[in-house]
């Protein structure tokens, strides 16, 4: 340090170490970062600029004692209004756009496909807090009978079992489950409560939420805003069960996972290949912007790999194109869901004191997993009610639409009323973005954005035809076929490729595996060597007075290969060519 501080030192490195120091300087400075939880809550961390987004999980899950981390996630919104998923594998500054201090949320990202699987009950806690909030923000639609017992639940794990000298008459109307509350619907959550639920605790109550709502369509649903190929505004979501497109509060195709094959996404357009009844489909969608495509495209990835996949080692990198070396590529880094159930039966430790933010009336004790499941059994017959009662219920909210969803005229003074209840920035935006996606993306009636239908095409009943018909203008879109004619020559290329094998085994897979991966050897190789022959005839045929070409021509293994090998295979070809040349003459003047 003496030496390079002196005043003899050379000024080059004077000038080096004055350049290094400032980025040195940033890579110890730290920056605070803000997580807010399920329950309002926020919990803040210093972090450095190389802490990547695994670290800021881990502590968000290590402060609640958390095992089963792997259904959650921690989401950002980035300065142009786009949200994303916190990628744990990256620094998570070179991932916030966004002034300082950075600010977070902390969700449930894959939602359980049966939530009675989860073993402890901290994780049923937190996907309990979620699913208030879905219903709260209006993703999670119900029929009303739905809707009834699932505010019932809410009441009685929040409160305990009702008490006539406490809770006056109209109490449920302090509590805000929905969007909006009919009092039809307000009384019918009273019965429930009082008649149905008094007993059961806190845990059992919210178990009892969570084995309900995961039977509803739009359970784990995060909508995504679009528009398919006839300009009609549509939702997609993608779920434990499959791809899902929604128009207006109906849902009108459902693709499951094994019969996905691949998402695309090539600029504001979104492709979803898949089969159905042994045939190939394409489904098109417009987003917004490239942003908002290519964060549906790896909301994608990341669900059919959670959910498809058997095991983790079995997760490809998703490519946004087919071309080689072209496009966006992607890959889930984290667990699958069979994964997960494994390693969360494996888990032998005392349940953590589950802290919940709302004090009950009345006190119980943490129940296990097992005591959970003997006493929901009296009420599995609750849960799964007959068909009649289903479509009763949904004649009941057709006409009572407006409990869980706003109009367009009321959409600006309620997202006010969300900006001003949570109070920051991220929870804001995510405020704003749920109530469009309640009010407007679930309502063809009250939608904002242009979706004009004539009366000569149908009416209203244009929006909810079947998707049999929707699919089949679907393949009469020209740029659909113009895609599909794409994928066949791309298939007709892919199985030429594999004329090698003569018979559909394993072998023949491994040894076509090989030859493709030959093929791509043989290719960077043919690359380099173009890139090197240049440099090595610019080394032994130039003279070029440069200083490092001087350095290399110096050495004495350059000196060895230059006269052993290079002039002995120089005059060889010198003396072919010539030869050829003297043959060539003599044959032309013979």
């Amino acid at each position: 340090a003496t030496e390079l501080c002196s005043p003899h030192a050379d000024p080059g490195t004077m000038k080096m170490l004055r350049l290094r120091s400032p980025s040195i300087f940033s890579l110890n400075q730290e920056m605070q970062c803000t997580v807010r939880l399920l329950d309002d809550s926020e919990i803040s961390c210093n972090i450095q600029r190389d802490t990547r987004g695994q670290f800021l999980l881990d502590h968000v899950c290590n402060h609640y004692s958390l095992l089963e981390k792997d259904y959650f996630g921690i989401r950002y919104v980035d300065p142009e209004k786009q949200r994303h998923w916190l990628d744990p594998s990256k620094a998570v500054v070179k991932q916030m756009k966004c002034v300082q201090p950075y600010t977070m949320c902390f969700r449930v990202k894959f939602y359980p496909q049966e939530p009675i699987k989860i073993k402890e009950e901290l994780t049923r806690y937190l996907l309990y807090l979620q699913l208030k909030r879905d219903l709260n923000h209006g993703r999670l639609l119900c029929p009303f009978a739905d809707a009834a017992y699932l505010g019932a639940c809410i009441v009685q794990a929040e409160i305990g079992d009702h008490d006539a000298d406490e809770h006056p008459a109209d109490f449920i109307g302090d509590f805000k489950l929905f969007p909006k509350q009919s009092p039809k619907l307000e009384r019918k959550i009273i019965e429930i409560y009082q008649n149905e639920l008094r007993g059961q605790c806190p845990a059992l109550a919210e178990l009892n939420l969570l084995q309900r709502a995961h039977t509803l369509d739009t359970y784990g649903v995060d909508p995504h805003p679009c528009k398919d190929f006839t300009g009609v505004t549509a939702f997609l979501g993608f779920t434990a069960r499959g791809f899902v497109v929604f128009q207006g509060n109906k849902r009108i195709h459902l693709l499951k996972w094994a019969d996905v094959s691949k998402f695309k996404f090539d600029g504001k357009t979104f492709y979803v290949i898949g089969v159905q009844r042994e045939k190939k489909l394409v489904l098109t969608f417009h987003t917004s912007t490239p942003a908002a495509c290519k964060h549906l495209w790896k909301c994608g990835v990341e669900n059919q790999a959670f959910y498809k996949c058997a095991k983790s080692s079995q997760i490809k990198t998703a490519s946004s194109s087919n071309i080689f070396f072209k496009g966006t590529r992607f890959r889930y880094s984290g667990r699958v869901a069979k994964e997960v159930i494994e390693a969360s039966s494996k888990i032998q430790r005392d349940p953590p004191v589950v802290h919940r933010s709302v004090k009950t009336s009345r006190s119980f004790n943490s129940l296990s997993h097992k005591q959970l499941i003997m006493n929901m059994e009296p009420l599995l017959p609750v849960l799964s009610s007959t068909k009649e009662n289903r479509d009763t219920s949904e004649v009941e909210l057709e006409g009572r639409e407006g409990n869980f969803t706003e109009t367009a005229e009321a959409e600006s003074a309620a997202s006010a009323a969300g900006v001003e209840e949570e109070g920051r920035h991220v929870e804001e935006e995510e405020t704003a973005c749920s109530l469009t996606i309640s009010d407007t993306a679930y309502n063809p009636c009250a939608s904002v954005l242009p979706t004009p239908v004539e009366e000569g095409q149908g009416g209203m009943d244009f929006l909810f035809q079947s998707p049999g018909r929707l699919l089949k203008e679907l393949h009469a879109d020209p740029e659909v076929q113009a895609e599909l004619r794409r994928e066949r020559e791309w298939e007709l290329v892919e199985e030429t490729v594999h004329q090698v094998q003569h018979e559909p085994t394993d072998g023949g897979r491994r040894l076509g595996a090989v030859l493709r991966s030959a093929a791509r050897l043989v290719t960077a190789a043919g690359a380099l060597l173009l890139v090197l022959l240049p440099l090595l005839l610019l080394l032994l045929e130039s003279n070029l007075d440069v200083s490092f070409l001087q350095d290399i021509r110096q050495t004495p293994e350059f000196e060895q290969f230059h006269y052993e090998y290079y002039c002995p295979l120089r005059r060889w070809f010198v003396c072919k060519f010539e030869g050829l040349m003297e043959w060539l003459w003599g044959a032309s003047n013979g």
